[in-house]
């Protein structure tokens, strides 16, 4: 009978220890609201999921999805030549990929704040950005400098949402310098006097000479961000498309070999242009079959030289991938 009861009871130990390692690890809860959903103290909870760690209850699966994502990462270094990539776990078909990819692009964001040198980094705009800085944990970084790519005003006046350097300045503590200009001006003219601007000169000075630089693959779908946004209205969009467009950088339109038009909204365009660099890291965060065409010919084109992105989509960007 004893013998018996101390199965029992290391079996619902085991079962205790899974259900807290499943909250943790899956659920995203931490050792505090476990605790609270279990029923028990704080260090229980911290044992349980220690428990789950040594038992292996969860080392299979991770270490499997890890360990393909190290091996997408390498293939990508190798075909695209990148100087860092980070590949997230999939989210699982049908869901969000940003789930998992803004918690992996905002830890090597964190990682690059981290840094002890002064560093000036420059940010584009949009979901993926806003959705990456929201994850980065509250930081003194007083070192650093923080700048945008471009201007986050539409022609009717109105400012998007997705705009980051105020959020992350807020988070990190940060000096910062935001593109006080539209995204697309209305004329060439108008672009050139926003551009003599001294505030404006002074941060795209800067932005000019970012050691770091994090970005969003815009594409240029039916439906892109640059239409849904208001930057750019629908027939603006289909002279690009003509013109052979696949994506946008901080509004800036390339083909499908990663080469920047000359013609159409990005003869108006009024935020700094990411060119191929080796001096500097240029990350594109970024996932989703959307996204596949503006994000191959931005590495192809050497626009970014680093990539955060998921599985799948790692698996798409492969030149062996069916």
């Amino acid at each position: 009978m004893n013998e018996q009861k101390a199965q029992s009871n290391d079996a619902a130990s085991l079962d205790e220890a899974a259900r807290a390692a499943w909250l943790y690890y899956v659920g995203g809860k931490t050792q505090d609201q476990i605790a609270r959903e279990l029923g028990i103290s704080r260090q229980r909870a911290q044992r349980l999921v220690s428990k789950a760690m040594a038992e292996g209850l969860v080392q299979v699966r991770l270490e499997h999805r890890v360990s393909h994502c190290l091996e997408l990462e390498t293939a990508l270094r190798r075909t695209y030549g990148l100087k860092k990539c980070r590949v997230a776990p999939g989210p699982g078909q049908g869901s969000d990929p940003l789930r998992s990819l803004a918690p992996i692009a905002a830890s090597e964001m964190e990682r690059v704040l981290m840094a002890d040198d002064p560093l000036v980094i420059a940010l584009g705009t949009g979901r993926t950005l806003r959705a990456t800085v929201e994850e980065l944990p509250a930081m003194d970084c007083p070192q650093h400098r923080i700048v945008s790519l471009n201007g986050n005003i539409a022609p009717d006046g109105s400012a998007s949402f997705f705009d980051v350097i105020m959020r992350i300045a807020d988070k990190v503590k940060a000096p910062h310098y935001p593109m006080p200009l539209p995204v697309i001006a209305s004329t060439p003219e108008e672009r050139d006097l926003f551009l003599s601007l001294a505030p404006v000169k002074r941060a795209r000075q800067l932005a000019e000479t970012a050691d770091v630089v994090f970005v969003g693959v815009g594409e240029l779908s039916a439906e892109p961000p640059l239409l849904k946004d208001g930057f750019a209205n629908r027939d603006e969009l289909y002279e690009l498309q003509r013109a052979g467009a696949v994506g946008e950088i901080a509004g800036w339109a390339y083909d499908a070999a990663g080469r920047y038009l000359t013609v159409g909204t990005n003869r108006r365009t009024a935020g700094v242009r990411i060119d191929p660099s080796e001096q500097r890291l240029t990350f594109a965060i970024a996932a989703g079959e959307r996204k596949l065409p503006a994000l191959r010919a931005a590495l192809q084109g050497r626009i970014v030289n680093s990539l955060i992105t998921d599985e799948a989509t790692a698996t798409a960007l492969l030149p062996d991938a069916t």
